[in-house]
């Protein structure tokens, strides 16, 4: 074996295992590299190593990156820092990455959540991306923030009594959420839902070994509930705009009532809301985590849908708006998923994991940045956050190409 694949192995082992499926589910399985891609893995490594420098050229004197009202913005960083398949796991943080981690934990509020006072928006999704920098920190002395982290996620599912019982299209999901003391706005979304959901899987096991409750106000099958109010699949989902047609079924919108992709009128004049790429990754993910195997019929519809639609020139049905969010929802879900190669609609098949590969490598920029040169849509105009979402990708891919 090659010394220096060898040396990194312990790290890419737990990489490769922290989104997949049997790791979610609590059952590690051995991961083998694949030596017969060395150069396209090195290329890679090689991006990252661009990619991460940039990065670290990116933080403000005060050690957030891009804008302190957002804590996940510094929190992704992190992420693809301790993510690193070249960094030794058992190295001590260098000091902008402990100068970010310290900006990060003020952050954290005694409620548990990580968000600025008085920044009224994205309580939810700060703290889920605040965890999981956390988590990939790997740090003993962060166990009682993350479980507070994880009791504030739990504590803001919306309302959900019993299944089927729903008495909100939104009960069961996560939205932007609430501080104690305010009146919560309803809002409940897939991106928003997967992202807490893989904060709380990945900090199952430390839960577990704890006194503290921390899963007590989480309903595992309200989040299901929730998911299938969001698929256009009519066999589960019996709300007027849900279509069978081709070109959506089985594949996931944003909330039950909207979809960033609009809606099309399909022959018969009834109107349904366009299934797209990132919300049907997201959705697939989310079942993975809420614990659906891959012969469900929830799952193997949308997995269908992600077939069908396989690309990487697009957000499928958004043109080019959350392309990076989209490649690293992708690559999540795909890995998590358990797949290597993806047959098309054509009948050939394709390796994933290399066209995302070459796809990233040919469009990071000379400086080692990405970003979304055609649209500024859900912040793709900040290098910082489009950067972190295509190192993400590439760390947990880089492995396995």
């Amino acid at each position: 074996m090659n010394p220096l694949l060898h040396s990194r192995l312990p790290r890419l082992l737990f990489l490769a295992l922290l989104l997949s499926a049997d790791f979610l589910h609590g059952q590690p399985v051995p991961v083998e590299l694949n030596p017969s891609n060395v150069s396209l893995q090195n290329e890679v490594q090689a991006a990252i190593d661009r990619g991460v420098a940039w990065l670290k050229t990116q933080q403000k004197p005060e050690g957030y990156w891009s804008t302190p009202d957002l804590p996940a913005m510094t929190a992704m960083p992190l992420t693809v820092f301790y993510r690193n398949p070249r960094r030794d796991p058992a190295s001590k943080p260098d000091e902008i990455m402990q100068k970010g981690m310290d900006f990060l934990l003020k952050t954290q509020q005694p409620t548990g959540g990580f968000y600025q006072p008085g920044e009224r928006r994205y309580y939810n999704y700060n703290t889920a991306i605040s965890v999981m920098a956390l988590v990939a920190a790997d740090n003993p002395q962060w166990k009682e923030q993350i479980l507070k982290a994880r009791q504030f996620l739990a504590g803001q599912q919306n309302d959900y009594d019993k299944p089927g019982e729903a008495d909100n299209l939104l009960d069961g999901s996560f939205g932007y959420g609430s501080a104690p003391g305010e009146t919560p706005k309803p809002s409940g979304d897939v991106s928003t839902t997967t992202f807490v959901l893989e904060a709380l899987r990945a900090t199952h096991t430390l839960s577990m070994d704890s006194k503290e409750p921390a899963t007590k106000n989480l309903n595992w099958e309200g989040a299901i509930a929730f998911l299938e109010r969001c698929q256009n699949l009519s066999k589960i989902n019996k709300q007027p705009w849900v279509s069978d047609d081709s070109s959506n079924i089985g594949g996931f919108i944003y909330a039950p009532t909207r979809s960033m992709a609009g809606e099309v009128t399909l022959p018969d004049g009834r109107k349904t809301f366009r299934s797209y790429g990132s919300m049907s990754y997201a959705g697939l993910l989310s079942y993975i985590y809420a614990d659906l195997k891959k012969d469900d019929p929830r799952v193997q519809a949308v997995y269908e849908w992600l077939r069908r639609n396989y690309t990487l020139e697009e957000n499928p049905g958004m043109g080019t708006e959350g392309q990076f969010y989209y490649y690293q929802m992708l690559a999540k879900a795909l890995s998590a998923y358990g797949v290597d190669e993806i047959t098309l609609s054509d009948g050939t098949s394709t390796r994933w994991r290399e066209d995302l590969a070459k796809k990233l490598l040919n469009t990071q920029k000379t400086d080692g940045f990405w970003i979304n040169d055609d649209k500024a849509r859900w912040m793709e105009q900040d290098p910082v956050l489009v950067t972190s979402y295509a190192l993400l990708a590439l760390e947990l891919i880089q492995s396995r190409l």
